[in-house]
């Protein structure tokens, strides 16, 4: 599909095709596509100009929003995308710590450097690569990969690399892998360990920041990270990052520290009132009850439209996120995601895209319901999934 426009929770396609969407440009959509607020605030910064090149008070007026709803947040860098935000993010936990080893999970994805390119779920998952070609061996020999929502497999490794681990970085949510929820024992169990071996406890926060609550994943689960990454939501649809964190580990940060790291663009003007606009509006009562009923509701819809008709299907949602894996559940990590039946995924999709539903083409990837998604949009989509359903 080829897209021409969106609004709300529409998309068209060049073809002229109109689509309820759950995508939303992959999460930063979640007060609904191509908003009015947020599109008048544009327009008025754009005759004021696009970048700078120098600070504004737009950075500040963000990052303050940014630190009083993330717990860990006491500081704040702002870069262009997810991937720059975990790039940094990584080399911050190594300058911290003085240590070169990483701990990610198997599915995870942390954007496309080379140091997370290693079981790295999203699209290398859904295109079948175990790694992406062009990746040195040198750049990924100090990333240990542990299983997701298994503490052990996470304490052999850090026995096996006594002193050696800067930090574990994890999704809070996984979304790239499909949706996978993590145990409380298990983020717990991370938190303690991190502690044992000093070590920095990482959350990337790029998808489920101000989605699963306005404070993130550790605002939802109650852990409080070291250090955490954030994109999508925070620039309202704009390209943006930032990694977050302590003040004592964030001033390693150069000009305040040592360690380097810069952009030309980063916190430029457009992506920053983007961003404040969007959180404005995300602010208001009520946002997230609503999230939660209407994306409850059509996760349900689309579970027991699966079941009635004899399908083999788990899933479920928290607040504006959701998904389900055409298998029995539950599903834990990447390995139990990697046995369900893609290729009946791969009909589900087409058949619902055809009756005008656009959700996220992979098995691999979560998807999104947003303010304005309305109760009619909800019960188009649920009818659409009982009529295929039935037919697949």
């Amino acid at each position: 599909v080829v897209f021409d426009k969106v609004k709300g929770s529409y998309s068209w396609d060049v073809d002229g095709n109109k689509y309820i969407d759950y995508v939303g440009s992959w999460g930063p959509a979640i007060c609904g596509a191509a908003r009015d607020e947020v599109n008048d605030a544009l327009v008025e910064q754009l005759a004021k100009g696009t970048s700078f090149g120098a600070p504004c008070a737009l950075e500040n007026e963000l990052a303050k929003m940014v630190i009083d709803a993330v717990p860990c947040a006491e500081m704040v860098r702002f870069c262009n995308s997810g991937t720059e935000a975990c790039m940094g993010v990584l080399r911050l936990m190594r300058a911290h710590t003085g240590r070169e080893k990483i701990i990610k999970f198997d599915g995870c994805y942390h954007g496309h450097a080379d140091p997370f390119l290693v079981q790295a779920g999203s699209g290398v998952a859904t295109l079948g690569l175990p790694d992406s070609p062009g990746t040195p061996g040198g750049s990924t020999k100090d990333t240990l990969v542990a299983t997701y929502n298994d503490l052990d497999s996470v304490k052999a490794i850090l026995e096996a690399n006594k002193g050696e681990v800067a930090g574990i970085i994890l999704e809070g949510v996984v979304g790239n892998s499909g949706f996978i929820v993590p145990d409380q024992s298990f983020l717990e169990g991370l938190r303690a360990l991190c502690d044992e071996h000093g070590a920095l406890l990482c959350f990337d926060e790029v998808m489920t920041g101000f989605r699963i609550s306005y404070g993130g994943a550790q605002k939802h689960f109650g852990i409080m990270p070291d250090v955490a990454t954030f994109g999508k939501v925070i620039g309202g649809g704009l390209p943006v990052g930032a990694y977050v964190g302590r003040k004592d580990i964030m001033e390693n940060v150069a000009p305040a520290g040592p360690m380097y790291q810069a952009g030309t663009l980063s916190g430029n003007p457009l992506a920053m009132v983007a961003g404040i606009e969007t959180l404005k509006i995300l602010q208001q009562e009520g946002s997230y009850e609503q999230l939660q009923e209407r994306t409850e509701r059509l996760i349900n819809g689309i579970i027991e439209a699966g079941k009635e008709n004899g399908h083999a299907i788990t899933g479920g949602s928290i607040s504006g996120m959701f998904g389900f894996f055409f298998r029995d559940g539950p599903v834990k990590c990447f390995a139990d995601a990697a046995k369900s039946d893609t290729e009946k995924f791969a009909k589900w999709h087409r058949m619902m895209l055809e009756r005008g539903i656009y959700l996220a083409p992979s098995q691999y990837e979560a998807g999104f319901v947003g303010l304005q998604h309305s109760e009619e949009d909800i019960d188009a989509t649920i009818a659409a999934a009982k009529e295929v359903m039935a037919l697949l």
